[in-house]
């Protein structure tokens, strides 16, 4: 099962996608007992498509490895985002980006697993060696720049 957060909570299928989700608070967020609320409507269109066009793939794809995936963080309220240090313009802001894990991979693996596939993205991010950051286009209209970035206490540059 593809989970959010990989703890108990409740199901939602985000927006027209297939698949339930299980969506629990980030631990930062349930440790500052701050709201992260999934449902505003101005971010359904696009969960579903990160569900859609991003997240169910790149599942299906790990699961045909053996693999499982998690995902430890998706839309992020205002109060969340700044609790976990993020800029405003966080592509979590919008419902577009998710930061996943995959049990048995190191962040580096899965980069370069997904980087191997025809799986279209805006921004997959290597961050801290700890999880990878991945995001669909912020509108319909914009093409995914497929750029593959990494952030650590070096800061940011270009994945080699």
């Amino acid at each position: 099962d593809l989970t959010i957060g990989g703890a108990p909570g409740p199901r939602r299928v985000l927006g027209g996608c297939l698949k339930p989700y299980k969506i629990v608070p980030m631990p930062t967020a349930q440790a500052n007992k701050q709201p992260c609320p999934v449902t505003a409507q101005q971010i359904a269109c696009h969960l579903s498509i990160l569900g859609t066009n991003l997240l169910d793939p790149i599942d299906e794809y790990i699961k045909s490895q053996g693999w499982r995936l998690s995902i430890n963080s998706g839309f992020r309220s205002k109060e969340v985002n700044d609790s976990v240090g993020s800029k405003d313009s966080s592509q979590h802001r919008l419902g577009c980006a998710a930061d996943i894990r995959v049990s048995g991979m190191t962040p580096d693996e899965v980069v370069k697993a997904i980087i191997q596939t025809d799986i279209q993205f805006d921004q997959m991010i290597r961050e801290f060696d700890s999880w990878v950051h991945i995001s669909v286009a912020n509108t319909e209209q914009e093409t995914p720049r497929n750029q593959v970035l990494i952030i650590d206490k070096l800061g940011t540059r270009p994945y080699k």
